[in-house]
């Protein structure tokens, strides 16, 4: 199937589709955020050229108080002890420069921050879900995900009863797979922000894990160790998903794998933070390939069993979720699909600088 039948095919799909909410069925035509529905261009995008990254974090320092931004909040709540922080009464729609400089911060500070009430921000559409990102860095373009029409980078998540456009592994007795976004790109993103146009009754929840703590809790000489090491981040099996057919079966771009190092250094806070992660990390660079399996299984398992370190948010209507890709690694949830409700959610993406090795000196090669 080309291209250009596989967008055909989609598109109709989604035209013809009685989206679900609840036990109520509606129309496509009566959805509010019907543009913004996954739509598969085509379109093919060269590879993506280096460039410098300005983190808007390191302005918020010199604040009088770098946590103005929340002066108005109406509720302010710790998830856990060292990650995540919901907040009421906060605007997200309204904040300005300095605002979101702070709001940067704070998200690199806590790893992720859970704003209630931001219908605002929301139903503002695509072309301010623009403005918004491009404050935070270069916005990325997904090589594989549904987009909304002339949007190609607003990445999009979504399943219903009937079609499911999500990289989802039906091979797997569990739906968990913990992951940093596109860890194979030269520059992976920094802050990220993610929310959800249309959600099951229940379930659908994401998981998020520090992996500040994840490293902390490991013994001192076998962090020495750890950070002395790079790994390889591939795209590579993400593209070849699509190619098979599904997830609308388009690659923009071909795939990329780059190295980076396990430990890598926040340049806002200075924290070291693991960087693997299950879904793109293949192999440590310069290891035999049995110990470079054991070590990644055991750093798998760790995160995967560290429920002490980790934070569950439940999503509700109007929720906007910030995290911070270079000290978090997160899930999505599919535990809904027996109630054929939809699942529709929209990311902004921006990159952020190569990662820094927490070993300064460390050498990271090329493929």
């Amino acid at each position: 199937m080309s291209a250009v039948e596989t967008v055909t095919e989609v598109s109709q799909s989604l035209s013809t589709l009685n989206l679900r909410g609840g036990d109520q069925e509606e129309k496509t035509e009566s959805y509010p955020y019907a543009n913004l529905l996954p739509h598969f261009s085509p379109e093919q995008y060269p590879p993506l050229i280096p460039f410098k990254h300005e983190d808007p974090g390191f302005r918020a320092l010199k604040h009088a108080d770098p946590r103005a931004f929340l002066k108005n909040a109406t509720n302010v709540v710790e998830l856990t002890p060292n990650l995540g922080t919901e907040v009421h009464g906060v605007n997200l729609a309204a904040l300005d420069s300095e605002g979101r400089d702070q709001l940067a911060l704070e998200v690199a500070r806590r790893g992720l921050l859970v704003f209630r009430g931001q219908h605002e921000f929301i139903d503002r559409g695509p072309d301010s879900y623009l403005e918004w990102g491009r404050h935070f860095g270069r916005l990325h373009i997904h090589p594989t995900s549904g987009h909304p029409k002339d949007y190609p980078q607003i990445h999009l998540v979504y399943k219903d009863a009937k079609s499911s456009y999500n990289f989802e592994r039906e091979d797997s007795i569990t739906s968990t797979v913990w992951h940093s976004d596109v860890s194979y790109e030269l520059q992976p993103p920094g802050l990220t922000t993610f929310f959800l146009l249309s959600q099951p009754t229940t379930g659908g929840d994401t998981l998020f894990t520090s992996q500040i703590s994840t490293l902390k809790k490991l013994s001192p000489s076998f962090v020495a160790f750890l950070r002395t090491l790079s790994a390889v981040h591939s795209g590579v099996e993400q593209a070849q998903f699509s190619r098979s057919g599904k997830r609308g079966g388009i690659v923009r771009r071909e795939p990329v794998e780059h190295i980076h190092p396990l430990v890598r250094r926040h340049p806002v806070t200075g924290e070291e933070a693991l960087y693997v992660n299950r879904q793109f990390t293949t192999r440590i660079v310069g290891l035999k390939r049995e110990e470079s399996e054991t070590i990644l299984k055991f750093l798998y398992d760790h995160i995967d069993k560290s429920a002490d370190l980790q934070a569950r948010v439940k999503w509700q209507p109007g929720t906007v979720v910030l995290w911070d890709n270079r000290v978090t690694a997160h899930s999505a949830i599919v535990d809904y699909g027996k109630s054929n409700e939809r699942r529709h959610g929209a990311r902004i993406t921006p990159q952020a600088e190569r990662p820094i090795p927490a070993l300064e000196g460390l050498e990271i090669p090329s493929l």
